[in-house]
């Protein structure tokens, strides 16, 4: 039987080193690596070793007699991929064609080692210090403007997919690694200076991600009760910078801006039974928010049609089997219904053709149980209400129309913020740089979203880092790198003169006993601490007591 990858696929390809066959794709090779929404495994190729799920490190691929509920439709969906291609003839069971033979780097084999600073602890910046680890003799400082790692992947992956937060699990083997030292609650521009830090090392990394949100620009956007989705997933994630009086859930209806991944996530969220949240480790202030919510009804609003969907396939598939979950299209606008029935078997307008449509009447309270209405061909153009949202006006065909709402969620993207002391793009929202190289500054380099945009999953990163930290290794090699003057041991005591709160490895091995052990007091797998006290209090070996 052979195997097929899941929903959770985070697209960075370690699944695709280590298969015998080369039977998944794309590659990294290949032109379409990067621009599809997972990889796919061929099950005419597939020999069944099952080395790709043992590697494969968010537990995305099974065994296809294995598949059960909604994932069964991942056999047919990694099928598909490779119906109507024509492989190239090999020898062999593997009748892919293997990507020519590719020697990037050469590093001279008296490379001396390098001291790297690595800022920002999510996965851009671990996977470009895993791969300066494990390819390199460099000495790397992990550093982070919270006294915790995991960037994107503790405070952005929805507490309903513990797989995909597992990737966490990889990364983290690199923190106590003999080649790291860690600098966690140090942020670059409040505690020390771009220059001060680049005295410090050879070269920098800035791998700080994109934590701001987009905007609207329409009247009443900032009305209470009216905040970003970036707002409402740190709140549920426990981000110290999202306290519990960020959302209020005391409304029967809730808008949200956006059709993509982060849109489909909170809606899940908001509708999602609170039992089925219990045993994962969503924010305390959350589940208890959830559990007394009296939200009822989601609506996503899409400013295109169907067929221009911003999520993946697989969120979506997964979004039509939520268990006790209704879901509904508005059929307002005729074109919807059109562009569904008229989609092809492998679009994704496709995976609505079942779900029922209606022409909502938004003067009436959401109806009974609890349910997402998808409308599309609708995009806001004024949030109501003298003192907090009480409603959003949309575009309605030709005309507007009014939604009652209490609560307003803009999703339409993630935005870059500047980093002080490097040039920044403001209209793209990024660092400008060839290759990863900062333009107009040496040894300084960018990875993941602050370089390339807010764009791609957790794998994406991978590729991303490896060409920055190729770019950087070049320049090493090339003796164009300063070296740096003080001793290795100079920064940290920088760093706490600076800020008597600074974590290391020690530290955060500390707050993560104090999580689990959080997580065993309430029969979850985590408690997170939820405020920057908390997590240094941990960190310090101090006691930590729920608040449950």
């Amino acid at each position: 039987m052979t195997y097929a990858i899941t929903q959770t696929c985070c697209s960075d390809a370690t699944c695709v080193s280590v298969c015998p066959v080369n039977c998944i794709h794309p590659t990294p090779g290949e032109r379409a690596f990067g621009s599809t929404e997972m990889l796919y495994v061929d099950p005419a190729t597939c020999i069944d070793c099952g080395a790709c799920a043992d590697a494969c490190p968010v537990d995305a691929v099974f065994p296809v007699d294995s598949l059960f509920g909604a994932q069964r439709e991942y056999a047919a969906i990694n099928a598909a991929y490779f119906e109507g291609r024509e492989p190239e003839p090999v020898a062999g069971p593997n009748f892919h064609a293997w990507d020519e033979p590719s020697f990037p780097r050469s590093l001279p084999s008296g490379f001396a080692p390098i001291r790297v600073a690595v800022v920002g602890t999510g996965p851009a910046g671990m996977y470009a210090a895993e791969d300066l680890l494990l390819h390199t003799n460099a000495e790397v400082t992990l550093v982070d403007r919270l006294p915790v790692a995991g960037g994107l992947v503790r405070y952005g992956v929805a507490p309903d997919h513990p797989a995909t937060k597992k990737a966490g699990e990889t990364f983290a083997r690199f923190h106590s690694h003999p080649r790291v030292r860690m600098a966690l609650g140090v942020e670059v521009g409040r505690d020390l200076t771009a220059q001060e830090l680049a005295a410090h090392h050879d070269a920098v990394i800035y791998a700080v991600g994109a934590r701001a949100d987009r905007r609207l620009g329409v009247p009443g956007e900032d009305l209470p009760a009216s905040i970003s989705a970036t707002s409402f997933v740190s709140w549920y994630n426990a981000h110290p910078e999202a306290p519990p009086e960020t959302v209020a859930l005391t409304a029967e209806r809730v808008v949200v801006a956006g059709n993509g991944n982060v849109a489909l996530d909170v809606a899940r969220i908001l509708v999602t039974d609170p039992a089925a949240l219990a045993d994962t480790d969503i924010a305390d202030h959350a589940l208890a928010a959830l559990r007394d919510s009296k939200v009822r009804e989601v609506v996503l609003l899409g400013r295109r049609g169907p067929g221009h969907l911003a999520c993946t396939a697989s969120e979506l598939l997964a979004l039509t089997h939520l268990p006790g979950v209704d879901l509904v299209v508005d059929d307002h606008d005729p074109r919807t219904g059109m562009t569904i029935d008229g989609a092809a078997p492998d679009e994704k307008a496709a995976l609505l053709r079942d779900t029922p449509r209606e022409a909502v009447d938004w003067s009436l309270p959401p109806a009974a149980g609890r349910r997402i209405v998808f409308r599309f061909h609708s995009a806001p153009v004024k949030v109501l209400g003298p003192d907090r949202v009480e409603a959003v006006r949309v575009t309605a065909g030709e005309g507007e129309q009014e939604i009652p709402a209490g609560l307003f969620l803009r999703a339409i993207g993630y935005r870059g913020l500047p980093v002080p002391g490097l040039p920044f793009d403001e209209s793209t929202g990024t660092v400008p740089h060839e290759g990863g190289r900062v333009t107009g500054l040496s040894a300084t380099y960018v990875a993941g979203w602050i370089k390339r945009g807010p764009s791609g999953g957790i794998g994406a990163n991978r590729t991303c880092a490896a060409e920055t930290v190729g770019t950087l290794l070049d320049d090493a090699v090339a003796g164009v790198l300063p070296s740096p003057a003080p001793p290795p041991k100079a920064f940290h005591r920088l760093a706490r003169s600076r800020g008597r709160d600074v974590v290391d490895a020690r530290g955060l091995a500390a707050i993560d006993r104090a999580e689990l052990a959080g997580g065993r007091e309430q029969g979850r797998p985590r408690v997170k601490l939820a405020t920057v006290p908390a997590l240094v209090a941990a960190a310090k070996g101090g006691r930590w007591r729920s608040r449950s």
